[in-house]
């Protein structure tokens, strides 16, 4: 279970500062993405941004970003970009409204929304049926990994071959109460995500009159509030406590039928360490927990300021691609 080969930077200290180094300071690379739009059945679009491999009909990975992120995101660029260090390509996708345009429909994305994920590497899978396919997924997007690959169980896609999920918010009210919680640092991550979240819900508001009551949603300020006033009533929740419940991936890492990495921090300042399931994990051979004694959210920052080291990634990597060389099964 120990991600024993992680050492954090010293020059990072605590649970706090690795976490916002890595999201707003740290060099990132610049892959040259070109960006395709995916139409859907209901209406609405996806944005996917592609890198080829070197070969073709070489391995694919799928990225999926965090709450409020991107494909522009420095974590999925650094991602990316080791992918294609080791000869991967990338389909780096954006959730709805993610990706720079407002998405059309009034229903968005959220933790546990896993029927995009399913079109993306269906339409992969698709285009080339013997090319393999590894997903990787961050925070958000390693929840609903976890959740669509314990759904789906047997009936994964075959050319799906193994998936890393990063910072996996397995109890989704665990960690609603860490953000909600008291004093400086959840003040600072839930109103960065807040915001940001309160702005597309008001222009959804404007959009389609008479969804969503705005003057409750400019006065939310906590997750408990929000997801009860927004993310429920669009997504067919009863309550903000229902849609948690159901969405959480913990309940889902059981039945989970393809090799896959879990990485988490035991700092983690937004998954309470808790909430990490442990059990669960060990008793499924097909799945490997590694959990790192530091390395904050989305961030597990090693080396120097000079060369900062971002572990997880080449962590990810390296497992996705010992993965290609199995059997598949």
């Amino acid at each position: 279970m120990s991600g024993s080969a992680f050492r954090r930077a010293a020059w990072l200290p605590g649970p706090h500062l690795g976490t916002v180094y890595a999201s707003v300071a740290r060099p990132f690379p610049r892959p040259p993405f070109r960006r395709e739009r995916w139409e859907l059945p209901d209406g609405d679009f996806l944005d996917v941004d592609r890198l080829d491999a070197p070969l073709a009909g070489g391995p694919i990975l799928v990225i999926s970003h965090g709450l409020e992120g991107s494909s522009r995101a420095s974590y999925v660029r650094g991602l990316a970009a080791a992918g294609a260090r080791s000869g991967l390509a990338v389909a780096a996708w954006n959730f709805r409204g993610c990706s720079g345009e407002p998405n059309r429909l009034l229903r968005q994305y959220h933790s546990g929304e896993t029927g995009d994920l399913a079109a993306v590497v269906s339409r992969l899978a698709a285009e080339d049926p013997a090319r393999p396919i590894l997903l990787a997924g961050f925070s958000l997007g390693g929840n609903q990994l976890v959740k669509w690959l314990g759904e789906r169980g047997d009936d994964v896609p075959a050319p799906v071959r193994a998936a890393v999920a990063i910072s996996v918010p397995f109890d989704l009210e665990a960690c609603a109460s860490a953000l909600d919680g008291r004093g400086f640092w959840p003040f600072v991550y839930r109103e960065r995500f807040l915001r940001r979240l309160r702005r597309k819900a008001l222009r959804k508001a404007v959009e389609h009159p008479g969804s969503i009551d705005a003057a409750a949603v400019r006065r939310s300020r906590t997750f408990a509030e929000y997801d009860g006033l927004v993310t429920a009533r669009l997504h067919g929740f009863s309550s903000a406590q229902d849609y948690w419940r159901r969405c959480s991936s913990a309940r889902f890492v059981g039945a989970v039928r393809r090799d896959l990495l879990l990485l988490s921090a035991d700092d983690d300042p937004l998954v309470p360490p808790r909430s990490i399931p442990v059990a669960q994990a060990r008793a499924n051979p097909r799945v490997t927990l590694e959990v790192t004694s530091g390395g904050g959210h989305v961030a597990f920052v090693a080396g120097s300021p000079i060369g900062p080291a971002f572990w997880a990634e080449e962590r990810a990597v390296a497992f996705l691609v010992e993965r290609l060389e199995r059997r598949p099964g």
